[in-house]
């Protein structure tokens, strides 16, 4: 039973979760930077799965659905869109219920390529388009250990978990 008279909490916690296909002839978007590799991920946008987790996970915290929901992969507005551009306008919509974000901590899978020499720009470039301290931008790496869908290189995946925090 939900009692209205209950003060919404000033901070509040989410996580998301996104996977995309590897295919050839796409470029390779993480973080919001360009990697060098020989396949790229698939999708609408650009298909930059820790970007889209993230996102995921700040608009389930402030309670405003899904990435989905606000960037919907039948619009033609969307239709190869920077995935940076989709996290400034996240950063926006949760600035509307007075919320900013506390910190992000996410985890990609790939096999391939190495994602932990990319991981100090991939920061950095995300606290920028979030305007936060770099150190409240945690990314790790992991591969599958050759198991599953990432372990056989057909796709990647992201996790992320964040705070938020009203003010």
């Amino acid at each position: 039973m939900t009692n209205s008279t209950q003060p919404i909490p000033s901070f509040r916690v989410g996580m998301g979760y996104d996977v995309h296909k590897l295919v050839e002839g796409r470029d390779l978007y993480l973080g919001g930077i360009k990697i060098k590799h020989s396949l790229g991920l698939l999708g609408h946008s650009d298909a930059d799965v820790l970007i889209h987790a993230i996102c995921d996970a700040l608009l389930g915290a402030a309670n405003m659905r899904d990435i989905g929901y606000h960037f919907p992969d039948t619009s033609a507005d969307t239709l190869d869109m920077d995935s940076k551009i989709i996290l400034r306008k996240t950063i926006d919509l949760l600035s509307t219920k007075g919320y900013r974000v506390g910190n992000i901590d996410a985890t990609v899978c790939a096999e391939r390529p190495k994602i932990n020499p990319h991981i100090p720009a991939m920061c950095k470039c995300l606290a920028d388009i979030i305007g936060c301290d770099v150190d409240a931008v945690s990314i790790k790496a992991t591969t599958s250990e050759r198991m599953g869908f990432v372990g056989r290189e057909e796709g990647m995946a992201a996790y992320a978990v964040c705070l938020i925090v009203k003010g």
